[in-house]
């Protein structure tokens, strides 16, 4: 029986960057107005006016997408480049301030503002999500409880944020601590289906929680509208390969699963409070810590079960043709992640504005 096609949606967060003061500025809309042009929908404000935001469309395999993304940042840059700014990748801004960075104007930030107040202005991070298409909400539940466990290990490859307001955080992903003070964030609960689920959301509707399911912001989500799963938990990335590397590994991991029940074989599920534990040590030391074996009960290199973790999807791999950007990642354990590079120009420079200025080069590397 053939595998389904897990189709891939990207979708990235940029900072805007003023090319002399290297802080953030806002971009008035003005790139997402010129993009509208040759891009569409492709192209969106977000909550704060020095974030635009891209995404691909639906794509069938990693190869469509890394085409797709490596377009959109040209297309990205050059926007910003013509309004006379530049493009930056990373989780958090380097030394910006979150209180000088305006608002967007729009009803619905409007409104997210006035319910979560300062949680929301400062909410100035940048992440990148990524949507694998399912058959059936159903199937969605499914993978959402057993994709739970591996979170930590995506996101420990993506740790992009090690500084904030200027500060040495200690964190490689500072973004992520920020972004907890928002509801109904992080790792999510077990579901027993999809109407189980379709119950807790009507639940939060009715009683004025939420207006919509959008609002769950979980590191992982089974999409209210579409049929996707949807990864949230990762930092933005500074280069095309380490995003490209990283989703490639997400829809394996589904097309694995997938695999393994159709053998009638279960991943096995872990409770959400032992999750954490490794999500947190993936925040503060990325890939040089160490996260739990929940099997074996016992510490192991974070890089040991990212070994592992490519083991365990290694025979999906030239099904989906995405062996070539899954081995990526070995490349990315040999170098280390965004936060690791980061704070490396920072040791050598003591100068936040040529980590700044390092970010923006890695952003079109490859391009």
């Amino acid at each position: 029986m053939a595998m389904p096609v897990f189709t891939l949606g990207i979708e990235e967060e940029f900072q805007t960057i003023d090319p002399t003061t290297r802080d953030l500025r806002s971009h008035m809309s003005e790139i997402v107005e010129g993009g509208k042009m040759v891009l569409q929908e492709q192209v969106k404000a977000e909550m704060h006016q020095s974030v635009v935001e891209v995404g691909t469309t639906i794509c069938h395999n990693i190869t469509e997408a890394r085409e797709q993304v490596m377009h959109l940042r040209r297309m990205v840059i050059e926007l910003a480049g013509n309004v006379g700014l530049q493009i930056a990748a990373a989780g958090t801004h380097p030394f910006s301030r979150w209180q000088d960075q305006p608002i967007t104007p729009d009803a619905r930030y409007d409104k997210i503002v006035e319910e979560l107040q300062d949680a929301a202005r400062s909410n100035l991070v940048f992440g990148m999500h990524v949507h694998i298409g399912l058959e059936n909400r159903d199937l969605g539940v499914y993978m959402m409880n057993s994709l739970r466990y591996f979170l930590p290990h995506l996101f420990a490859l993506s740790t992009n944020s090690p500084f904030w307001e200027g500060r040495e955080t200690g964190y490689k992903s500072f973004r992520t601590k920020v972004f907890e003070r928002f509801p109904r964030t992080g790792i999510p609960d077990y579901f027993s289906s999809a109407s189980e689920y379709d119950e807790y959301i009507a639940q939060l509707v009715k009683t004025g929680c939420i207006d919509n399911g959008k609002k769950i912001w979980w590191d992982l989500r089974l999409h209210p509208f579409f049929n996707t799963i949807e990864y949230r938990i990762c930092d933005m990335m500074m280069r095309v390969d380490e995003v490209v590397a990283v989703a490639a590994v997400m829809q394996a991991l589904v097309a694995k699963i997938y695999k393994l029940k159709l053998q009638n074989l279960n991943f096995r599920l872990y409770r959400k409070a032992l999750i954490n534990e490794n999500k947190w040590r993936a925040a503060r030391y990325g890939i040089e810590g160490k996260l739990i074996d929940f099997g074996k009960q016992e510490e192991v290199p974070t890089k040991a079960l990212i070994h592992e973790l490519l083991d365990f999807v290694d025979d999906v791999l030239d099904e989906l043709g995405s062996r070539h950007e899954v081995e990526y990642l070995l490349k990315m354990m040999e170098v280390g992640t965004g936060a690791d590079r980061q704070l490396a120009v920072f040791r050598q420079t003591g100068d936040l504005k040529k980590v700044v200025d390092y970010i923006i080069s890695e952003t079109s590397y490859g391009l």
